[in-house]
């Protein structure tokens, strides 16, 4: 087997207009049309999708709140952390820069979903 490309990663949600706004005006991230009949939102970051699938219960899954990139995440790639940072916490979301010094923080959507944002 070869794996040529990652095409996409799904996370489950609570509550469609939460996750939108995080999604779409916190993040700023591009949605893309979806034809399935369960409900849900996509995103297209370049080549990769995102896909939110809406969820009678969510299940946390942190196994470590003082280091937030030790759990399972999403990673994106941002032009100017400080920017993204500023863009986050006017949006009152968690802001947890990371421990090992290196240029990225991590938050968390509105279900507690962990994203990384790292400087390039």
């Amino acid at each position: 087997m070869k794996i040529t490309q990652a095409l996409h990663a799904a996370l489950v949600i609570s509550n469609i207009k939460k996750s939108e706004q995080f999604y779409s005006q916190v993040l700023g991230l591009e949605k893309v049309d979806r034809q399935l009949k369960f409900p849900g939102i996509w995103y297209q970051v370049g080549n990769f999708q995102i896909h939110l699938i809406l969820a009678a219960t969510i299940i946390p899954d942190a196994v470590d709140y003082e280091k937030l990139g030790r759990n399972r995440h999403l990673a994106f790639a941002v032009a100017n952390l400080e920017a993204a940072k500023e863009q986050l916490i006017a949006h009152n979301c968690p802001v947890q820069m990371s421990a090992s010094g290196r240029s990225a923080l991590f938050t968390r959507d509105p279900d507690g979903n962990i994203i990384e944002l790292s400087e390039q």
